[in-house]
């Protein structure tokens, strides 16, 4: 930080709760507070903000999308553009001093259909020399930058769960249906629920430093500070302020690299906060995948005196793979909060509006912390062990000093429930002097229009067995992928799946060879074109087409015809997309039968088909459910028949066996499908760019059997080392 005036400051005060280097970085005054609760505010209060900017905004997100409307008005009373991007050109052309600094996560490919396309090459990013866009890429792999940070001249500056990116706008009544609710595309989508605190002052011009230390990080020219112009506040003239002269606390989560130790104040803040409380503790996260904080909680439930503890998180939202990933570890650890509850001090709740249909859920996304009206803390760090010690996160705390503090504090617990509950605050506070109990209070007003309901903590048996443990999926640090290699392959099956990868490379680089000697050798004489070609028309144009095509994966099943080939030989007939369906119905059926067969052999006898592997590979299927059976289809331990067979006769449910080859196949699958495409392209057509397009597919599959045989080999080194944990 260049400025020492705007460093977050120590107190020195041993009474407090924030441990600047511990739990915070520091305390910065803030002349003024305020929250603003859901997006509609927030964006509205943006906007008013950045009209006033004098020097410099700097935008710092997840996500950022240009073509989201600020406000739901077709024309705004401003005069200013809608859209968040063309808004900000607008400001630029208008002040000659204004500089605008725009930092996003260059995100990871998973997320692409949700953000905004090739964003670096959008006009609204690129249009004015003084609006400066960047993706910070500057991250462990796997991680992410979380930080949604915005401050204006280094004066004003707004931090909570918000990014200023689609999908966030939503007032706070969540109205069902609500028209204005849609994506820059039209497309409607679900109520959201957030909030940002917002501050002035010394934490302002402390968030700048912050800011500017992200871009520093990311690569990019450090911006300079904003100059101070007349001391002039963007705040809005509308908003007011809901405290004041308050001591802030900025708490981070970095993870490590090589120059700098990983930075991890927020999950101490949070350890700290819940050992504090006395009286309660009310929590809204979206998530609770947390480790250490939520045993913290099951500790403070197991004593016989201690706070309730009131959470608030989402039911439904983010798509079918975090449901099905980050779902089931909070389902895992809600069973043991409640199982830790012997004291009835316990509530788990999601926010619902009975007018949302069945498809419909209320998406809180918002980042709260309150103990005891005493201490507040909002920013972007979900109750996540990523967010603990992976992703970069930034939130705000305070702790109330004098009655105004802590009425300003309570004013924002009421505004939510009261909100989540469908009741005034004059009505939920009463109630909640008569009852002297949180979890009492939200009981009392359970059967509105609005309400909370009790969040399930029910898994499928299935689901649970399938997903593996928080360190694969919600790490607290980054993944080593040896790690993640040898908890999904037990050592003893790495050296014979290294040789079968290497065996299937070696196939599939043979066939395309082959086939690009028969169309420029002799070898073309020895086998004529029109007459595979005529062939598989005949194939293709016959009724008993599928029989055929099934029949001969049955035989495949039970090791009369090689898979690979079969598979090559499907897609090179039927083409890609049949081909493929045919391929992946007859891979499942086969291995159905095969285990079919494994069940009604004799032990001894599959031993005998098996070999050596039938103890491993027995132990391993057993024991390991889905998971097994996902990584030996995946990583080809042996055969297709043999661990049909071997399945089979290790009475591995029904269940397990079928969804783990349904998902273990499909990378195999759609590397043969590449493959295949390619070979009947260039049979049918031996021009240049199908056979540069048959040699790149090789190469492709060639480098990711490659990069698995690199992990297995690295494997088995720091196995001589006794480096790898059983």
């Amino acid at each position: 930080m260049t400025d020492t005036k705007d460093k977050p400051r120590d107190t020195g005060d041993s009474s407090s709760l924030f441990r600047p280097g511990h739990n915070c970085s520091g305390l910065a005054r803030a002349r003024r507070v305020t929250f603003l609760i859901d997006g509609a505010d927030y964006f509205a209060a943006f906007r008013k903000a950045a009209a006033q900017a004098k020097s410099s905004i700097y935008i710092v997100g997840w996500d950022i999308h240009s073509s989201i409307p600020l406000v739901p008005e077709e024309d705004p009373e401003d005069g200013f553009p809608r859209d968040l991007g063309d808004f900000l050109n607008a400001l630029v052309k208008r002040n000659k001093d204004l500089e605008v600094h725009v930092l996003a996560w260059d995100f990871a490919m998973i997320y692409a259909l949700d953000r905004e396309f090739l964003p670096l090459y959008r006009p609204a990013w690129s249009s004015h020399r003084r609006v400066h866009f960047k993706l910070d890429a500057n991250h462990p792999t796997g991680g992410s930058h979380h930080q949604k940070i915005v401050v204006i001249d280094d004066a004003l500056a707004f931090v909570g769960g918000l990014d200023l990116t689609t999908k966030r706008w939503d007032t706070s009544e969540h109205r069902p249906d609500d028209p204005r609710r849609v994506t820059p595309q039209g497309e409607p989508y679900c109520p959201f629920h957030d909030l940002e605190m917002m501050v002035d002052g010394e934490a302002a011009a402390a968030l700048g430093e912050l800011v500017r230390e992200r871009w520093r990080k990311s690569g990019a020219k450090v911006p300079k500070p904003p100059r101070r112009v007349n001391s002039t506040s963007p705040w809005p003239s509308d908003i007011e302020h809901q405290a004041q002269e308050v001591d802030i606390a900025i708490a981070r989560t970095e993870p490590g690299d090589n120059q700098n130790a990983p930075v991890q104040e927020i999950k101490h803040l949070y350890l700290d906060a819940i050992a504090a409380a006395e009286r309660f503790i009310y929590i809204e996260n979206q998530y609770l995948t947390a480790t250490e904080i939520v045993e913290a909680l099951a500790d403070r439930l197991r004593r016989p005196k201690g706070p309730e503890i009131v959470i608030l998180s989402r039911a439904g939202g983010g798509g079918w793979m975090e449901q099905m990933t980050m779902g089931v570890l909070r389902a895992r650890l809600l069973k043991h909060l409640r199982a830790a509850d012997e004291h009835q001090r316990l509530g788990v709740f999601y926010p619902h509006h009975k007018g949302l249909n069945s498809k419909e859920k209320i998406d809180l996304h918002s980042k709260l912390l309150i103990v005891d009206d005493r201490v507040v803390r909002i920013g972007s760090a979900n109750l996540a062990n990523r967010s603990m010690g992976y992703d970069t996160e930034c939130d705000l705390a305070f702790e109330a000093q004098n009655d105004a503090q802590h009425n300003a504090i309570r004013t924002l617990r009421q505004r939510l429930l009261s909100e989540h509950l469908g009741t005034s605050i004059e009505e939920l506070d009463a109630e909640e002097t008569k009852q002297s109990s949180l979890l009492a209070t939200i009981a009392r007003f359970g059967t509105g229009e609005r309400t909370l309901e009790r969040l399930s903590d029910e898994i499928d048996e299935d689901v649970d067995d399938l997903v593996p443990e928080a360190d694969l999926i919600d790490p607290e640090e980054p993944i080593d992928p040896d790690r993640f290699a040898a908890q999904m392959m037990p050592p003893d099956h790495r050296r014979s799946g290294a040789s079968r990868l290497a065996l299937v490379a070696t196939f599939l680089i043979a066939v395309a060879a082959l086939v690009m000697l028969w169309r420029w050798s002799p070898l073309g004489g020895w086998f004529h074109l029109e007459k595979l070609a005529e062939a598989a028309e005949a194939i293709r144009a016959s009724g008993m087409a599928p029989l055929v095509v099934l029949g001969a994966y049955l035989g495949a099943a039970v090791g009369l015809i090689p898979v690979i080939l079969l598979v090559v030989l499907t897609i090179a007939i039927f083409g890609p997309l049949l081909g493929f369906a045919y391929a992946w119905s007859g891979l499942l059926l086969g291995a159905m039968l095969g285990l079919w067969v494994g069940r009604h052999l004799s032990r001894d006898l599959v031993r005998r088909v098996a070999g050596k592997r039938l103890n491993n590979v027995s132990r391993r299927l057993a024991q390991g459910g889905i998971r097994a059976i996902l990584a030996v289809r995946l990583i080809p331990v042996a055969a297709f028949p043999v661990v049909n067979l071997v399945a089979g006769a290790s009475r591995v449910r029904t269940r397990h066996f079928f969804l783990g080859t349904l998902m273990g196949t499909l990378p195999g699958l759609v590397a043969l499908t590449l493959i295949g495409d390619r070979i009947r392209a260039v049979v049918y057509d031996a021009d240049p760019w199908n056979v540069f397009l048959l040699g790149a597919a090789v190469l492709l599959v060639l480098g990711g059997t490659l990069g698995i045989l690199r992990i297995l080999k690295r494997l088995d080194l720091l196995e001589k080392k006794g480096g790898v944990p059983n």
